[in-house]
């Protein structure tokens, strides 16, 4: 049992803290920055930081914020797993040291955003999310596995132009990309996790970055 837990863990946290999200997004009783009046959360105009706050948008009292906080310290621990796992897949030491910081980093950064801190730790932990996944992104492309180097690309552009967004205060289309990134990076994970192995690496050792 022990062993099943720990070879599904990513699997199992990304599980419980999307369904706790999802709850979350349930009970919200509304208002969004297009509309303070709204009722419930609109997956195209609210944030998930909305649910975070003591108090909705509305005014009224957020039920939803007990569910969001554990359904991200869920998302939080399985990102963190996905890198330090990927970090032992990686044939270059460079790379597994910096993976196995990532991931232990972006725990306490990304949970972070719950919090006051809000705008800091998205700053910090969307940074070491993509420094994560450029290190990944980069031995995937010395691989065989066309479709996950395919992937992988198309979820930093998504990544990156969501960071455009949020740096270029567009909050209407940030709304919606702010979902997709999320989804988009979930599935990734799932992915690489599960249908990678460090065989799969052997000759993805850059010179560059050894």
């Amino acid at each position: 049992m022990k062993q099943i837990v720990k070879k599904y863990s990513v699997l199992i946290c990304m599980f419980i803290g999307a369904s706790l999200l999802v709850i979350a997004t349930l009970l919200y009783p509304g208002g969004s920055l297009a509309d303070k009046n709204a009722i419930g959360f609109d997956w195209s105009k609210n944030f998930i930081s909305n649910l975070f706050a003591p108090n909705a948008l509305n005014g009224m009292k957020n039920p939803s914020r007990a569910w969001a906080i554990i359904g991200m310290a869920f998302h939080v621990v399985g990102n963190g797993l996905f890198f330090i796992h990927m970090s032992q897949k990686m044939p270059s030491k460079h790379a597994a040291v910096v993976l196995k910081y990532v991931g232990a980093a972006n725990m306490l950064f990304t949970f972070l955003i719950v919090t006051v801190l809000h705008d800091i730790m998205v700053t910090i932990s969307s940074t070491l999310s993509l420094l994560g996944l450029f290190y990944v992104t980069v031995f995937i492309l010395k691989t065989s596995l066309h479709f996950w180097k395919f992937c992988c690309v198309v979820c930093l552009l998504i990544f990156y132009y969501t960071l455009y967004l949020y740096g270029s205060g567009n909050w209407g289309l940030l709304a919606i990309m702010q979902k997709v990134s999320f989804i988009c990076f979930m599935l990734l994970v799932l992915g690489l996790e599960y249908f990678t192995s460090p065989e799969d690496f052997k000759q993805a050792v850059p010179k560059a970055i050894q």
